[in-house]
């Protein structure tokens, strides 16, 4: 349930982003949240979409992101999609291994029914032989 948009920094990926949740909006019946390290890109966002930004949560490791994760699905029973943006830094997985973070994401998403997109800053090649298959789009 986790697809991955990569590329790195500059090359467009929250456009893209930006562009499939406002897309999404109109074939959604549950609710979706948008996820980012600031709040900057509010007015680029459908109203229908829940922007939350993370940087206000005292989140200090890649565990404790999941919990966060966790919480706002546990609050949201029609939630549908999750997009999240610049994931390293929102995680607290600049310069780490996103593997785990993202095995973690995808069985959470499936258990509970939720397509989760996210944007990553690395290159495809970067992106771990075990996470290729998830990429969706690469800048």
């Amino acid at each position: 349930m986790v697809e991955l948009i990569v590329g790195k920094k500059g090359k467009g990926k929250t456009k893209v982003l930006l562009d499939r949740v406002n897309g999404a909006v109109k074939e959604a019946n549950g609710s979706i949240v948008y996820l980012d390290k600031s709040t900057k890109h509010m007015y680029e966002l459908n109203n229908k979409v829940r922007l939350i930004d993370v940087s206000s949560y005292p989140l200090k490791n890649a565990d404790e992101f999941v919990g966060f994760i966790c919480g706002i699905i546990s609050q949201d029973h029609d939630l549908e999609q999750i997009y999240l943006d610049s994931f390293l830094k929102v995680s607290k997985l600049e310069d780490a291994d996103v593997t785990d973070t993202l095995d973690q994401l995808d069985k959470i998403g499936e258990k509970y029914g939720i397509s989760i997109v996210v944007s990553i800053s690395l290159d495809k090649e970067e992106i771990p032989e075990a996470l290729q298959d998830k990429i969706a789009v690469a800048l």
